[in-house]
């Protein structure tokens, strides 16, 4: 686990070197262990090392080929590396290291691009082909690790983070104004744009090989593909998913460093502590709970933490917490918003801090992000596609203006930025989510399906961006087990109905309502993750796999009305404020209003304009 950089100049200049250094050197938090560079002519590549497998000076970075054609920066694990040498060094393939790094660069000399349809885990990596004078570059199926690509004039570069990219002496943060269309829309962006000119995120399952002539080839070598018929009956489905899930853990489970696992009250994580507190006695834990004391309503059950130590005894493991109080967020929004570096989905503040507790025990930590959107975790969101019939695709964007109407854009942006941004249509860039996908939606089970594959490929994919950034800046590494690709696989052949109950009986509740998940509850058909829970009972208690979906959330809704509303005042009702370069002054105001008021919850709106303001402050 690491930070990589790579600086080519398409004109044959010589690499400044010393700009090189200053790129990987802006990356010292992902990599505390160590650094390297290697520059060939023209192009250069560096790295900082987080030591978790083979922690020797033989797997450090830059790696060469044993041919010394090929040159790799790798961030990431493949936990089936092990499996993967024997079969390179039955085809003569020999090695000096004991890491996963050398199998990568190996794997690649033999197999090509193709080496990426092998890997199981999650990485970013660029190899440098010094033969043909290439660079390819490739992310993983779910891009779990990041990779920006900056082009300006002849300079190609590339980074585990923006701000590496930032570090040459050549560029510079401007606002890609158009970007704000989408986050303002979904809060989250679901094309590659970033919140800086010139930056885009490379694609989860894709290859990028550009040529010495700056030509470029991209390659999408994995999608979710969901199955026809089911792999076999309820029972016999909920009984290899068990066997799955517990190999999935126990694979992700290598490391030569201390390792942990994320403990809330919820399925998912509670089930990777089970697995893996047979592997490690006395598995250290973590929870992020919550002052709900000036909380309200649904909001009162947010704080998990008796369950999460009713978990941690029943596991026997060594559990530490950390409770958040309504200033907290002030506190660590202005370092969030620099870690962040492009705003996208909730309020993540949280995840920060329980990050920052995990790597004072650490270096690895097992999260369970992705079980909710393989296992249909969020049922109402599921059954507004339902009920939207053949109109699927206008329903479920309406669904997912989370922030932003289109009716309103005019309204809030200033006149110039309007003009800017008129042109992006948040509609096409949610349609073109779905291009590639395959899915007709005819029945209820093709939308819950639809629905699946789009909160996988915006809404987790935005989870698993946050949480890198999260996690690395302060030098841990977070696993997500759900995501192993023979479970994947597995769960992608599952049909909805294996999922969820009854699809022709639904209640539809909005992002934003008042109360919204009680009003789910209460219903008949309030269900999701059908399958995994009933898996899962052999491990758990009933409290648990019978449970309802609790989001990971602080009580904001009920602070930005009380202990903060005087910080968001402070910092959104000022007319100095940094965003009414952009913003229509009088629609902040009405959305504030809305929310103090008590009328309507607005809160992801609130999070999303501080998050803005404190963009404009670290970059702009």
């Amino acid at each position: 686990m690491c930070g990589i950089v790579g600086l080519w100049n398409l004109d044959g200049h010589p690499v400044d070197e010393a700009a090189l250094v200053r790129m990987r050197d802006a990356l010292a938090h992902r990599g505390p262990d160590g650094a390297g560079a290697f520059v060939d002519g023209e192009l250069g590549l560096a790295h900082r090392r987080l030591a978790v497998i083979d922690l020797s000076p033989a797997a450090a970075q830059p790696f060469r080929s044993a041919c010394g054609r090929y040159a790799l920066v790798y961030n990431g694990e493949v936990y089936n590396f092990r499996e993967l040498r024997a079969e390179l060094e039955g085809l003569g393939r020999r090695f000096r290291s004991q890491s996963d790094t050398e199998v990568v660069v190996e794997g690649y000399a033999e197999w090509g691009q193709a080496v990426v349809e092998r890997l199981n885990g999650m990485f970013a990596f660029g190899v440098w082909d010094a033969l043909e004078r290439k660079l390819i570059l490739a992310r993983d199926r779910f891009g779990v690790k990041p990779l920006y690509v900056l082009r300006r004039g002849h300079t190609f570069a590339f980074a585990s983070e923006v701000k590496a990219l930032l570090a040459h002496p050549d560029m510079s943060a401007e606002l890609n104004v158009p970007s704000l269309a989408e986050y303002f829309t979904f809060q989250n962006l679901f094309s590659s744009r970033t919140f800086f000119s010139g930056v885009e995120l490379l694609s989860a399952g894709t290859t990028l090989t550009v040529e010495a002539t700056g030509a470029e080839r991209r390659v999408t070598y994995w999608d979710v593909r969901f199955a026809d018929t089911a792999p076999g009956s309820y029972a016999e489905c909920t009984e290899e998913l068990a066997r799955r899930f517990e190999v999935a853990v126990e694979r992700q489970l290598v490391a030569d460093v201390p390792l942990g696992s994320y403990l809330s009250g919820g399925l998912d994580s509670a089930s990777i502590t089970a697995v893996a507190s047979r592997a490690f006695p006395r598995l250290h834990t973590f929870t992020c709970g919550f002052d709900l004391s000036s909380a309200s309503g649904l909001e009162l059950s947010f704080d998990e933490r008796e369950v999460a130590e009713a978990l941690a005894n029943q596991f026997k493991t060594e559990h530490y917490q950390v409770v958040l109080h309504a200033g907290d967020m002030e506190h660590v929004l202005p370092q969030l918003m620099q870690t962040l570096e492009t705003p996208r989905v909730g309020q993540s503040y949280p995840n920060a801090y329980v990050a920052n507790l995990a790597s004072k025990f650490v270096t690895c930590v097992l999260s369970g992000c992705g079980g909710d959107e393989l296992f249909a975790g969020y049922p109402w969101r599921y059954y507004r596609g339902v009920e939207a019939g053949p109109k699927y695709l206008d329903a479920y964007y309406a669904y997912w203006q989370r922030l932003l109407p289109d009716e309103d854009r005019a309204a809030f942006f200033l006149p110039e930025v309007y003009r800017q941004v008129r042109d992006v249509e948040p509609r096409d860039v949610f349609a073109e989510v779905f291009a590639q996908s395959g899915i007709e939606v005819h029945t209820p089970r093709d939308a819950v399906n639809a629905c699946l594959y789009f909160e996988i490929k915006t809404f987790l994919h935005g989870l698993l961006v946050v949480e890198d950034a999260l996690s690395m800046a302060c030098g841990l590494e977070t696993r997500v087990p759900f995501l192993d690709n023979d479970l994947v696989d597995f769960a992608l052949q599952l049909p909805p109905e294996y999922k969820l109950q009854n699809l022709e009986q639904n209640v539809s509740v909005s992002e934003n309502e008042q109360m919204k998940l009680r009003r789910y509850s209460n219903h008949p058909r309030a269900d999701g993750k059908r399958v995994l829970r009933e898996s899962m009972r052999r491990l758990l208690p009933a409290t648990v796999t019978g449970g309802r979906k609790q989001g990971f959330s602080a009580p904001d809704a009920s602070w930005f009305r009380g202990e903060s509303v005087d910080y968001v005042n402070r910092l959104l009702r000022d007319p100095q404020a940094r965003i009414y370069a952009y913003l229509q002054p009088a629609y902040v105001t009405r959305v504030l209003d809305l929310h103090t008021s008590g009328k309507e919850n607005r809160r992801l709106f609130i999070w999303a304009l501080l998050n803005f303001e404190w963009w404009l402050r670290t970059f702009a």
